[in-house]
Formats: C-alpha cells, sequence, structure tokens
C-alpha cells in the first residue's frame, strides 16, 4: 500500500506491506532509527512517537493507520537548528540515561504529556504514573522524573 506519512516535518510517500507496523516503517522505509524496538507488544514503550500530538506504541500501530498524519520521533525533537530539546537538555543534567534503549521512548512519552498535560508535573501521582507505563532497567525512575519537572519547570523546583 502507498501511505503519506510526515515525519518530522518532511513528507515520506512508501510502499508497505497492510501489516507492516509503524515502528518498522519509520526504521526500514525512512530510515529513523530512533525509534526502538523491545518487546513488540506495546509494553515497554520504546517505540513510543507522537502521531498528532498523542503518544503512541508505534509497535502497535499499523503504518497505513498513519496517512496524512502527522509523525514525531526523536529525531525530530531537537530545535531546526540542532539545539537540543528542553526534555534532552534535562535528561543529560538528570543523568536520566544510561544505556539510551529506553530514552527515545521516555523523551517522545515526555514530550506528548508537558505539550497536552504541562499541569502533571505538579502532581506526583499521575507524573508516576505516566513515567511507568514505560520500562527502564538502567537508570530507575527517579532521574526520569526529576528531568521531566526540570524540563517543565526550568528553575528545577519541584
Amino acid at each position: 500500500m502507498r501511505v503519506a506519512l510526515t515525519v518530522n516535518a518532511s513528507r515520506y510517500v512508501i510502499d508497505v506491506p497492510a501489516r507492516r507496523t509503524l515502528a518498522d516503517a519509520l526504521r526500514e522505509e525512512c530510515g529513523l532509527t530512533g525509534t526502538h524496538l523491545g518487546c513488540e507488544h506495546g509494553v515497554c514503550g520504546a517505540c513510543t512517537v507522537l502521531v498528532d500530538g498523542e503518544a503512541v506504541r508505534s509497535c502497535l500501530m499499523f503504518a497505513v493507520q498513519c496517512d496524512g498524519r502527522q509523525i514525531r520521533t526523536v529525531e525530530g525533537l531537537a530545535a531546526p537548528d540542532g539545539t537540543d530539546h528542553p526534555l534532552q537538555q534535562a535528561f543529560t543534567a538528570e543523568h536520566a540515561l544510561q544505556c539510551g534503549f529506553c530514552t527515545p521512548g521516555f523523551l517522545m512519552l515526555a514530550a506528548g504529556a508537558l505539550a497536552t498535560d504541562p499541569g502533571i508535573v505538579d502532581d506526583a501521582e499521575r507524573l508516576r504514573e505516566l513515567l511507568t507505563s514505560n520500562l527502564c532497567r538502567c537508570t530507575g525512575y527517579e532521574a526520569i522524573r526529576r528531568a521531566v519537572i526540570r524540563a517543565a519547570r526550568p528553575d528545577g523546583c519541584g
């Protein structure tokens, strides 16, 4: 099937089998390998991207479902001039990554949440629930939580 995707403000017209996942299409047809595949069952969150501003597990969505939609991957998180996004800066400052495998998924999950509900950082339980929806085996979640709060509040208070 021919699908037109707008990924990180670039248009891709690709031919994919009807059952090709969005994650596989991003990686294989678009050459964007920042979206990682972990469990391929929607559990780990490593494949999280934004589709029309909403965080989704790209391993559970077919590429054909995204025809004509806006997709943002971790490659599109930084500013056009290459300046890191506040979340990327905060993850570095808070040492919220080690191996880095889960990091793209956490960055996109947090970017989507902060864009739609910046007040989530004021509710410890909601923020905890959001972050525990993705899996990290290296750093633990405290540094990731601090990084999301830092990105939402540049003064780092929270």
